[in-house]
């Protein structure tokens, strides 16, 4: 993590992660897109994410997440910020001529070789079937069907521990503390998600988050009574309703809001503990 002099109130708590490791070069053109901002608004102009806009302007990455060039060994030509995602990507070429960007693992480095196969090397960033992974490793990228490509443990420092393998499943621990049924017949990737650090990241200033594209966000028992359960009444007063609400007036807190009948209920053996 990276400090900074107290300078200022919000200097004194800032911090970064440190990016000092990561390559400083332009990303591969061929590999990035520009991406319009639609600022938390869906096809019809209507926002349905408040509280976002403006930002610095960003080029999205095209990572794989398939990586489904099989038994064709690629080397690590660089690890990059990726403005999109919370995590490190590492840009690798394929012994074929081909390029992609991949999510980083945890101590990946320049010039490491990696490989998608079903029985490949148990090495970080090696890529294999679920079933042959034995237990006790850690994983990430992790395909809930074949083929479709890596869905579980993708953000900044998570990960899925191996715990059993039951006929056409492997059983999996999150980071989250979750236990869940994944089809063994998918591939995962040996290791863990780069950038550990991100958790622990201060924004330190108002400023910092505009620069990120979040806009502020007005407290309920600030505003007027026609504009939130929370509002009216003098002076700094209590909410004055029973259970925490949104602007709309639907519950927030103690509220469940998976779905009762939804079809991967039967595959989560244990759900995440309560913080």
């Amino acid at each position: 993590m990276k400090s900074y002099k107290p300078t200022s109130p919000s200097r004194r708590q800032m911090s970064t992660v440190d990016y000092g490791a990561l390559s400083t070069a332009k990303p591969a053109k061929s590999l990035t897109k520009g991406m319009a901002n639609k600022a938390g608004r869906n096809n019809q102009g209507r926002i349905t994410m408040r509280h976002q806009g403006g930002g610095n302007k960003k080029l999205y990455r095209l990572v794989d997440f398939k990586q489904n060039k099989i038994d064709v060994t690629a080397r690590v030509k660089s690890v990059e910020y990726d403005p999109y995602r919370t995590a490190f990507i590492a840009l690798v070429s394929y012994k074929d001529g081909s390029w992609s960007y991949i999510l980083a693992p945890k101590d990946l480095k320049v010039g490491d070789e990696i490989v998608t196969s079903p029985q490949a090397p148990l090495n970080t960033g090696n890529r294999l079937l679920l079933k042959n992974i034995p237990i006790g490793y850690l994983v990430y990228n992790v395909e809930l069907q074949a083929g479709k490509g890596g869905q579980l443990a993708r953000s900044a420092g998570s990960y899925a521990e191996v715990l059993g393998h039951e006929g056409n499943h492997s059983v999996l621990k999150l980071s989250s503390g979750e236990v869940r049924r994944v089809s063994s017949s998918g591939y995962a990737s040996i290791g863990q998600v780069s950038n550990q650090d991100w958790s622990l990241v201060t924004i330190g200033k108002a400023g910092r988050s505009r620069w990120l594209g979040i806009r502020p966000t007005v407290r309920g028992k600030a505003m007027n009574p026609v504009d939130h359960p929370y509002g009216g009444g003098e002076g700094s007063t209590q909410r004055g309703t029973r259970k925490p609400k949104d602007k709309w007036g639907n519950v927030t807190g103690g509220r469940k809001t998976r779905r009762k009948n939804k079809w991967s209920n039967k595959l989560i053996l244990t759900r995440r503990p309560k913080k």
